[in-house]
């Protein structure tokens, strides 16, 4: 098991918080206050250095009429870490009172508001509230734009060392174990590297069930307080990850990284005619056993139909 940990000192203050506003191809940002439409900006904050704050970010904390925060308590600490004061109104927004306050929120941008969300960390509406008023601002016709920034996703994903063509992102499974069974099972011939959220009182668990579904040998990395100045990062097996987490006193913010299922060689067309003549004992029709025989075993439609009639 590989066993990366970095010190990554976390910043109490930002110097791009006391620089003038960025440049923009058009000259110098303006005051996202001052005239023009409402709009909605979704804005990426640190997942766990300061440091990474965006001059994009600091700009509309402290310009923007509106600031919805999944927790305020946060954002207080955030501002005064990069040491910007908020002039506009700051209202809690989260997953518990999406469904009252989002209404609301749309009507403020539909009256020329510029209204910035934020959440705990990461981008808004990635595993994170926010979807709802993007939503509802799609529906209405509201402008919606967002500044990028730091994301858990992509930076677990970038350090896991393993294949990052083509991912998915799975956020939290179910806490049932049915549930989570249940998922992983839907998952059981995803090809693509797989990038998880889990809480650290949780991981064992989680990680057992991954070993039972895919295997103890399949490739996976866990990715711990990641920015922060304990940031860790364990590649390894399956195996690997679980026994570690088995003996190891978890703490802080995880994101689990596993590779996708291998790719599984063809069968051959004869392979395949006993399970077709099984889904036909059941009544499934022949055509539609051989397409759903032929798509699992990854062998050719008509070369299995033509084995199942020689067969007989």
């Amino acid at each position: 098991m590989d066993h990366d940990a970095s010190t990554a000192p976390d910043s109490s203050s930002d110097p791009s918080s006391s620089a003038e506003p960025a440049d923009t191809a058009g000259g110098r940002a303006q005051d996202l206050r001052s005239g023009g439409p409402g709009r909605i900006v979704l804005a990426a904050t640190p997942i766990g250095n300061v440091g990474d704050a965006s001059a994009r970010l600091v700009e509309l904390l402290a310009t923007a009429d509106i600031v919805a925060a999944e927790d305020t308590r946060r954002l207080h600490r955030l501002v005064q870490s990069l040491d910007v004061a908020v002039s506009g109104r700051i209202i809690s927004y989260h997953e518990h009172n999406e469904a009252t306050k989002t209404a609301e929120l749309l009507e403020q941008v539909r009256a020329g508001k510029t209204l910035v969300m934020v959440t705990d960390a990461g981008m808004p509406a990635v595993s994170d509230p926010g979807f709802r008023l993007v939503e509802g601002a799609v529906a209405a016709g509201l402008t919606v734009t967002a500044v990028p920034g730091p994301s858990a996703v992509l930076t677990a994903l970038a350090l896991s060392g393993l294949p990052t063509d083509r991912f998915c992102f799975e956020g939290f499974l179910p806490r049932k174990a049915g549930e989570r069974a249940a998922r992983l099972a839907d998952l059981d011939a995803e090809r693509r590297t797989m990038v998880f959220f889990e809480a650290p009182h949780r991981l064992e668990a989680m990680l057992r069930a991954l070993h039972e579904r895919f295997g103890p040998d399949r490739r996976a990395a866990v990715c711990r307080e990641l920015t922060k100045t304990y940031e860790e990062v364990l590649r390894g097996s399956l195996r690997e990850m679980l026994q570690w987490a088995e003996t190891s006193e978890v703490r802080g913010e995880i994101a689990v990284v596993v590779a996708g299922a291998p790719e599984r060689a063809p069968g051959s067309p004869e392979d395949g005619v006993a399970a077709v003549n099984e889904l036909v004992a059941k009544g499934v029709r022949l055509k539609e056993a051989v397409a759903a025989v032929a798509e699992e075993t990854r062998v050719s439609k008509r070369e299995l139909y033509s084995a199942v009639l020689a067969a007989r």
